[in-house]
């Protein structure tokens, strides 16, 4: 990857950029060009400027040249939403949409095995991100059922995991002694128990802006409606945003699980900032309470680089580790 890509890396998430800068180069570059490409197609569903049928259809041609498919006219496309971006995006996002035909010529001169991973979960992540924006589409709605919020984690998060123990079994050696079986259901858990503290962490920003991702069976049963979580959430919402945050939690227990049993420590430094971060935002959110659906909660760029500072100079010690594990 060139330079350039690498500092709007650095620019759109510079937690995961710190999280890849240890790796070794062979592994690197095939993780970063992947989440490049995952966020610029975030970016696409997420440009606001434009109609939610506009989107799908760029989002689509995206994920056919993702695939190796000729699109005329794409990056026309790409920089017109770039034009007509929302106020919320980031200077990052809006050149992520510039840059997005760099990216895909990274991908077509990459070696075939890594171009085969990336295309496999773009197509995945993509999909997921189609779902979405077809869900909301007509004012506050909320997802129907476990199963539906199961599956987006699964689609934008868990198949990330996957891709990952993948790609270091197929380069990193002795990576673990654990089965490649145990360590892909670990790392989907993984995947997803992320993705979950980052539905409870933005839940209030959601529903301003009309999706729920508490499954409405859920909420009925409780005498909850979507609508009553704009406000001051009702205490009979309680028991499911616990439910969602304890399901978090085992996610993230499965990430301390996956992260123990990793040897190299570079690759298990890199992999385990997500779950450590992941932890603390998490414990934000039980002390804020249902609160945090009023009040956004984010661990700060402080507490970060000393989360950061800490798994580099201990090497990710497994002993830490097993004691974050048991204070879960």
């Amino acid at each position: 990857m060139t330079e350039s890509a690498h500092e709007l890396l650095r620019d759109v998430s510079r937690s995961f950029y710190l999280s890849i800068r240890a790796l070794p180069r062979a592994l690197r570059e095939p993780v970063a060009l992947a989440y490049l490409l995952a966020r610029t197609s975030d970016t696409i569903a997420d440009t606001t400027g434009m109609a939610v049928t506009e989107r799908i259809a760029l989002l689509d041609q995206f994920a056919a040249a993702i695939n190796g498919g000729v699109v005329a006219d794409l990056q026309k496309e790409l920089l017109q939403a770039q034009r007509d971006s929302s106020p919320g995006m980031t200077s990052g996002e809006r050149t992520l949409l510039g840059a997005a035909d760099v990216f895909l010529r990274e991908l077509a001169e990459m070696a075939a095995n890594d171009r085969a991973e990336i295309r496999a979960l773009l197509g995945i992540i993509t999909r997921g991100q189609r779902l979405d924006l077809t869900r909301w589409s007509d004012g506050l709605g909320a997802l129907a059922n476990a199963e539906e919020l199961r599956e987006y984690t699964y689609m934008v998060a868990g198949c990330v995991g996957e891709f990952w123990t993948r790609l270091c079994y197929r380069k990193v050696s002795g990576f673990t002694a654990r089965d490649e079986v145990e360590m892909m259901e670990l790392a989907r858990k993984y995947g997803c128990g992320l993705q979950l503290v980052n539905i409870l962490r933005d839940a209030g920003d959601d529903l301003r802006a009309g999706r729920c991702y508490f499954p409405e069976d859920e909420l009925r049963a409780a005498g909850v409606s979507p609508a009553q979580l704009r406000g001051d959430a009702p205490a009979e919402f309680l028991p499911v945003y616990r439910r969602w945050i304890n399901e978090a939690r085992a996610g993230l227990d499965a990430g301390l699980e996956y992260c123990i049993a990793i040897n190299p420590p570079r690759v298990r430094i890199a992999t385990v900032l997500p779950v450590l971060i992941g932890v603390r935002t998490l414990e934000m959110l039980e002390e804020h309470g249902v609160t945090a659906l009023r009040e956004r909660v984010k661990v700060s760029r402080a507490e970060v680089r000393k989360i950061t500072a800490s798994a580099a100079i201990t090497l990710a010690n497994r002993t830490r580790l097993r004691s974050a594990r048991a204070r879960l």
